[in-house]
């Protein structure tokens, strides 16, 4: 009973609201009656194959995850459902706020990367118009 309230307040904490007004949440986690909380369905609202096929990755690099797949519901919709299924002890937010805060790694890494090639590039160009004056 314990274990699942912990569980309520991991995935309560990865609830968060889509824009100003609107009370639908980004995230839900969907569990089938009589399976345990290391097989879960996440739903992820106004998302698509950009994240989903990234965090799948991300997720399947942990060597406790047995199983992690995503499904768009249909092409008019804006919504995937991630599944985790995790070997051991691990419940399966663990490793879908692990692989969150690895991609979010990652984008952060590219970024930092790219503004720093874009900072280089203007210096570069600034010294050289320098050079022919």
């Amino acid at each position: 009973m314990e274990d699942d309230q912990e569980l309520e307040r991991k995935i309560s904490g990865l609830k968060t609201p889509m824009a100003e007004g609107e009370r639908k949440t980004a995230l839900e986690m969907v569990q089938a009656a009589g399976t345990d909380r290391h097989c879960v369905t996440f739903v992820l609202h106004e998302e698509d194959h950009t994240l989903g096929n990234s965090l799948r990755y991300m997720i399947m690099k942990n060597p406790e995850v047995e199983f992690c797949g995503y499904t768009t519901t249909h092409p008019s919709e804006s919504k995937i459902n991630l599944r985790i299924q995790t070997r051991g002890a691990l419940p399966a937010v663990e490793p879908f706020q692990r692989g969150l805060t690895e991609l979010m790694n990652v984008c952060q890494h590219v970024l930092d990367k790219f503004e720093a090639s874009i900072k280089e590039y203007k210096d570069q160009k600034a010294s050289r118009n320098e050079a022919t004056f």
